[in-house]
């Protein structure tokens, strides 16, 4: 069996400051300061906030939406971008939930079920949120 727990992504430079991020399946996303020709483009801190909010939304659809659909479903991620003695990095992250469900039974197991997923999220599942509040560290490679 394939040891599918290796996760990576590779960037390639396509102008000044900007990048094309590609996954091991073949998506590619812009990435950059203003990157694009627009300018819409994921800021690397930008995707860092997705990739929190998208991680813990993931597993709390999954863990709530079998008992209801949700009506809506926003999950949102920020951050204060800091420099100080540490250098450039974000301050605390809030990450903020809003979801509801329909009226009836299983709306309301869902809404009881929603603290629990999102604290089993928080403090178990979601590895992005775990990595970043765990001591983790980044090492580089010159090749």
């Amino acid at each position: 069996m394939a040891d599918d727990s290796y996760r990576s992504v590779s960037l390639t430079r396509t102008g000044p400051g900007r990048f094309e991020a590609v996954n091991a399946r073949g998506g590619s996303i812009p990435v950059g300061m203003g990157a694009g020709e627009d300018g819409t483009a994921f800021s690397p801190v930008e995707l860092l906030l997705v990739a929190v909010a998208g991680c813990s939304g993931i597993d709390i659809d999954l863990l709530t939406s079998r008992k209801a659909e949700p009506s809506s479903f926003e999950i949102s991620a920020g951050a204060e971008k800091l420099r100080d003695a540490d250098g450039n990095h974000l301050g605390p992250v809030t990450v903020t939930v809003q979801v509801a469900f329909p009226e009836g039974a299983g709306g309301d197991e869902a809404r009881d079920r929603l603290p629990d997923a999102v604290a089993k999220s928080r403090d178990r599942l979601c590895t992005v949120s775990r990595t970043v509040a765990l001591p983790t560290p980044v090492d580089f490679e010159i090749r």
